[in-house]
C-alpha cells in the first residue's frame, strides 16, 4: 500500500467527521447564545476549513491551496484580535 493511497483513506476516513463538525460549528453560529459562543464558532469553522483545504491540497496536490489555507488562518486570527480587543476596551483598536 502506497503512501498516497493511506493519505486518501485517512481523508476519506475523517471527510465525515468535518462535516458533522462544520454542521454543528454552523448550528452554534446562528443560534449561539452569546456573541462570544457565535465568534468561537466561527473562528473554529475557520480553522476547520483551513485545514480542510490543506487536505485538498494534499489530495489534488495543488500549492495554491495551501496558500488560501494560510491566509484563512491569518484572517480568523486578526479577527480573534479584535473581538478581544472590542469585548475588552470596546474599541476596535489602531
Amino acid at each position: 500500500m502506497s503512501l498516497e493511497h493511506q493519505v486518501t483513506l485517512f481523508i476519506l476516513f475523517v471527510f465525515p467527521f468535518y462535516l458533522l463538525a462544520f454542521t454543528l460549528y454552523i448550528i452554534r453560529a446562528i443560534r449561539g447564545p452569546s456573541i462570544p459562543d457565535t465568534v468561537l464558532a466561527i473562528d473554529a469553522l475557520s480553522f476547520d476549513i483551513a485545514a480542510f483545504l490543506a487536505l485538498l491540497s494534499i489530495i489534488y496536490r495543488s500549492p495554491i491551496l495551501i496558500a488560501c489555507t494560510i491566509v484563512l488562518a491569518l484572517w480568523v486570527y486578526a479577527l480573534d484580535i479584535y473581538v478581544s480587543k472590542y469585548f475588552t476596551h470596546k474599541e476596535m483598536g489602531e
